[in-house]
């Protein structure tokens, strides 16, 4: 076995190596004679270092269960940095399309590197994802993270926008997705400001919209863990949820991401669209790239650890379903993490135990820290806190100064990170992301190896659920103005409430038919249509997007 492993671990060695002289192993799915896919689950453990692998396995005394399921590797670059963003990313994954820097699910508007090919008069338009054409085939379909669920790599399988700090729109566009199962955190973004209870500046309550959706909506894990309907809705905070080391001690009713997994899979699975269609769910474990940008290894390790626990709940349903195929990778580097400094000088006889000690000492992640720091700056105070939660009783003025002097909370963390990192002989090279190519793991039938574009992926979720992406573009996304002026209508784009756009659209007679942006509507005077997807504004351009479906149905109900 170790034998075997050896030289797999020396085929990915050589393929990198092939890679990087530009003859790179072809990527290869497994062949058609395997059992057909009925369950996709696409896995992605957010701006994860290669090198956080082998730390974390030092950290467990023991092999991961992704280490089983190794196959190869990706290449993340997008349509305009070969360093490429969460949102570029989890596009590229979600829709097979290279995207541009902040944009969701949008085709690309600036391209710069060589071999991307982008239409520039389909610049900012929505690409249809994985998630919305799983959905279209009957199955089930399902979200879970540990950010707030508008953030970009879940935003990116269910929202279409050019900027993936758009928060409220996103959340808007996810609720009305139809989407059976969303697990993670983010609830201030559906509810109205005006109570007090929210951020939406539209005071639209989309709690109570997917409450009458009929979501089973949660709060926290006991309510998740009883849920029983099958649709369900859970957000676990406001924003995003903590990280694993620290869920005991500050958020305890919140789930683990092993947890949210479980659930999620069970929901979907159980349900009547999962039992006659399969389902697609999209995992991501998220705060991995947080922990990274701050070079904070307590906060990779906490939660690459708890993603690994994530990918063995999905092992084990597809190990015993045998029809499901997993994916898992990460959308790109982050902070160039190395188990060695510059400043070691004796790297050739490195004891574990200078590695792996300082960091199994440390209880809560510098995230953890700072709010126990957050009302007391003391130098007592500090010392105590780093004393009792990790282990450090060396600390230097300059060191204590520097906590003294961060700035908010927030960025307390990428002080304390680094402080950690020195004593365990942990490097960094950067607080930004890297451009190498992140591990790619997979089982199942349909399973992929070798080097595979980021787009490629989406491209073979596509097929072996049986549809296609680019048949989906004229399906979900047609361009408005131009279809229903063709018929000889009359459409406006009414922004007279500017967080809540809608298009209108009338006959010679002065009927009206109302279509919301961000929602799945289509509003007669005496009844709504539920579309099978959403209406998108794109902002840059003001060109307005709904389903064929919208013009087949505008048809009938303005046309004589």
């Amino acid at each position: 076995m170790r034998t075997r492993f050896s030289h797999f671990l020396l085929t990915i060695a050589l393929g990198a190596a092939l890679a990087a002289c530009g003859h790179a192993p072809v990527p290869q799915a497994e062949a058609s004679s395997s059992p057909p896919v009925r369950n996709v689950i696409f896995m992605m453990s957010d701006g994860t270092p290669n090198e956080a692998w082998a730390l974390t396995r030092w950290i467990k005394g023991t092999r991961l269960a992704s280490d089983d399921i190794l196959t190869g590797a990706v290449q993340t670059y997008g349509a305009d940095s070969i360093i490429t963003d969460s949102a570029p990313g989890g596009t590229a994954f979600a829709t097979g399309h290279k995207g541009t820097d902040k944009g969701i699910a949008v085709s690309p508007w600036r391209v710069t590197i060589a071999g991307v090919n982008a239409n520039p008069d389909q610049a900012y338009a929505p690409l249809p994802t994985v998630l919305e054409g799983a959905r279209l085939t009957g199955r089930a379909t399902g979200l879970v993270a540990t950010a707030n669920i508008q953030h970009a790599s879940p935003a990116s399988f269910s929202a279409h926008t050019h900027d993936r700090s758009r928060y409220a729109d996103i959340g808007e566009q996810q609720v009305y997705q139809h989407i059976d199962v969303v697990l993670a955190g983010g609830e201030q973004y559906l509810l109205p400001m005006a109570d007090g209870r929210g951020v939406r500046q539209d005071n639209e309550d989309l709690v109570k919209v997917l409450r009458d959706k009929g979501y089973d909506y949660v709060r926290t894990r006991a309510q998740m863990r009883a849920a029983t309907g099958a649709k369900l809705f859970g957000m676990f905070a406001a924003d995003d949820m903590v990280y694993d080391l620290d869920r005991a001690r500050f958020e305890p009713d919140q789930p683990s991401l092993a947890e949210m997994t479980r659930k999620a899979i069970e929901v979907l699975s159980r349900s009547e669209k999962g039992q006659r269609h399969g389902f697609f769910l999209f995992v991501e474990g998220s705060k991995v790239d947080w922990a990274a940008h701050a070079n904070d290894p307590s906060g990779v390790l906490s939660d690459l650890s708890a993603y690994d626990e994530a990918v063995k709940v999905a092992l084990d349903f597809a190990r015993a379903d045998g029809q499901t195929l997993v994916i898992s990778t990460s959308d790109h580097g982050n902070g160039g993490l190395t188990i060695g400094r510059r400043e070691a000088a004796k790297y050739a006889t490195t004891d574990d135990d200078s590695l792996v000690a300082p960091l199994r000492r440390a209880q809560l992640t510098g995230e953890g820290l700072a709010r126990l720091m957050a009302q007391d700056k003391s130098e007592a105070h500090i010392r105590d806190v780093l004393a009792r939660h990790w282990g450090i009783e060396d600390l230097s003025a300059q060191e204590v100064q520097g906590i003294q002097t961060a700035p908010p909370q927030s960025w307390l963390q990428y002080v304390l990170g680094p402080m950690l990192s020195s004593r365990a002989g942990v490097g960094w090279t950067t607080n930004g992301h890297t451009g190498g190519d992140p591990f790619l793991y997979s089982f199942g039938p349909g399973r992929v190896s070798g080097l595979w574009e980021n787009t490629g992926l989406a491209h073979h979720m596509a097929r072996v659920m049986g549809f296609e992406l680019k048949a989906l573009q004229e399906r979900l996304f047609v361009e408005a103005v131009p279809a229903l002026s063709a018929l000889g209508l009359q459409v406006e784009l009414d922004r007279t409430q500017a967080a809540n756009p809608l298009l209108r659209v009338r006959n010679r007679q002065g009927d009206e038919v109302r279509l919301p942006i961000h929602k799945n509507e289509l509003l007669l005077a005496d009844r709504t249509h539920e579309l099978e997807g959403i209406v998108v504004l794109a902002e840059q351009t003001g060109k307005v997007y709904v389903p064929r479906q919208a013009i087949t149905l505008i048809r009938a109900s303005l046309l004589p």
